[in-house]
Order: C-alpha cells, then sequence, then structure tokens
C-alpha cells in the first residue's frame, strides 16, 4: 500500500448510522471503514443516487453487495480545518430498500423516498398534458368519391 494520505474532508455519523455500522459484521464494519477513508482521502467516490436522495451518494461494499453505506458531503462553517465533511446517514443492507427507506426517514421524509426512475414513470406523459382535449371517437375516414346523384351517365343499365 502506498503511503497514507492526507484527508481533504472530515468525517461525521448520525448516531444511527454509527450503530449501524457497529451491529453490522466485523468484516464488513472493517471493508465499509476502509472504504470510508478513501472517500475522505478522496480517493473513490461513491455513486449518486437520484431523485428524492439526490445529493447523497452511495458505496456498494464488494464482498458485502446486498449491504449500501449512504453518505452525504456537508459544508463546514469557515474556519474548520476541512471546507467539507462527509456525513455517513445509514449502512443498511439494501433487500427491500431498506437502506434508502432509511436514509429517507432519518432524513425527516414522511414518504418512502423515489428515484429518478419512480419520478418519470409516475409522470404525465407529455402527449396526454397538451391543450388539445383528447378525441372520444375517431373521425371519419374520407372514402372514394361517389356520383353525384343528378348524372345519369354513371348509371349502370336496366
Amino acid at each position: 500500500m502506498s503511503a497514507e494520505r492526507r484527508p481533504v474532508f472530515g468525517l461525521s455519523f448520525d448516531p444511527r448510522a454509527l450503530t449501524d455500522l457497529l451491529e453490522a459484521p466485523d468484516q464488513m464494519r472493517d471493508h465499509a471503514l476502509s472504504r470510508l477513508q478513501d472517500v475522505v482521502t478522496a480517493r473513490e467516490v461513491g455513486r449518486r443516487l437520484s431523485g428524492d436522495l439526490d445529493g447523497y451518494r452511495k458505496l456498494v461494499l464488494e464482498g458485502w453487495e446486498e449491504w449500501r453505506l449512504v453518505y452525504g458531503p456537508r459544508s463546514l462553517p469557515r474556519g474548520s480545518e476541512y471546507g467539507r465533511v462527509i456525513h455517513v446517514v445509514a449502512v443498511r443492507p439494501r433487500m427491500g430498500n431498506d437502506a434508502y427507506d432509511t436514509v429517507g426517514h432519518r432524513l425527516g421524509m414522511t414518504r418512502r423516498p423515489l428515484s429518478a426512475r419512480t419520478h418519470a414513470a409516475r409522470a404525465a406523459s407529455p402527449q396526454l398534458s397538451g391543450s388539445r382535449p383528447v378525441p372520444t371517437t375517431s373521425p371519419p375516414v374520407p372514402g372514394p368519391a361517389r356520383p353525384t346523384a343528378g348524372c345519369g351517365a354513371h348509371r349502370a343499365p336496366r
């Protein structure tokens, strides 16, 4: 391993996230702390979350793919040793959206956090939201031209 790098960010935990980490399996906890060290020293950045959790990031823990560590960057007051801090919100299993539901609850959301994909799927179709009314019946289809009633040239002989 190369020489230790100086932290670029501070590190803080939601107290419940610290409890999550302490209750996690030992090897997973060690791996999560190692990955957090890489985030704090700017060697790694977690994947962005979207939708209601936009601005937060997740770490998928190799070997522990069913677990998620969710964090968000926060600004610190001027004069602090670091300009930003990595704030860990949850270290939870992914199954059943437990990790993301827990993050939403800890952030004070009153409903389950939704992803950008869910928001898009629930949005009204732009074709239906125009100013034109939606027709209830289809318009008549023009057929072949019919002869006028007064013209005898087009009549069949009797």
